[in-house]
């Protein structure tokens, strides 16, 4: 009796070294979770340009960014050359972008939280015809 289990007791000390040992050798996935965090982009810039009908650069258009979660609105006068910039966006935030000249408004466009690009680019397209 003493013998079976002196036997039983050696059998399970050898699993339960074996089993410590091949523990640690399957974690390599580890190295890459830690890459992937790192490479998560903390914030987001928006660039475009603001056009008319005909495909012309709109200076100064008040270029409307809201924030759909606090609807807080940014606002950006646009460059001669029609372009606008809204730097350092949350990347875990949708916004709604839209510009407007002279009582004419664009159509309202949405950078979505899904859309994981650091540097999003969205042209707007003034209705010269409201």
């Amino acid at each position: 009796m003493y013998r079976v289990l002196g036997s039983l007791i050696v059998v399970l000390a050898a699993l339960s070294c074996h089993a410590q040992l091949t523990i640690p050798m399957g974690g390599g996935s580890g190295s890459s979770d830690t890459n992937r965090k790192s490479s998560r982009v903390t914030s987001r810039t928006l660039t475009g340009t603001v056009f008319d009908k005909s495909d012309k650069p709109v200076a100064n258009a008040v270029v409307y960014l809201k924030n759909t979660k606090t609807l807080m609105v940014k606002t950006y006068i646009a460059q001669n050359d029609g372009t606008y910039r809204f730097p350092e966006l949350s990347p875990n935030v949708d916004y709604d972008i839209y510009a407007e000249k002279d009582g004419k408004k664009s159509n309202t466009k949405t950078l979505s939280q899904f859309d994981d690009r650091e540097k999003a680019n969205i042209n707007l397209q003034i209705n010269t015809n409201q």
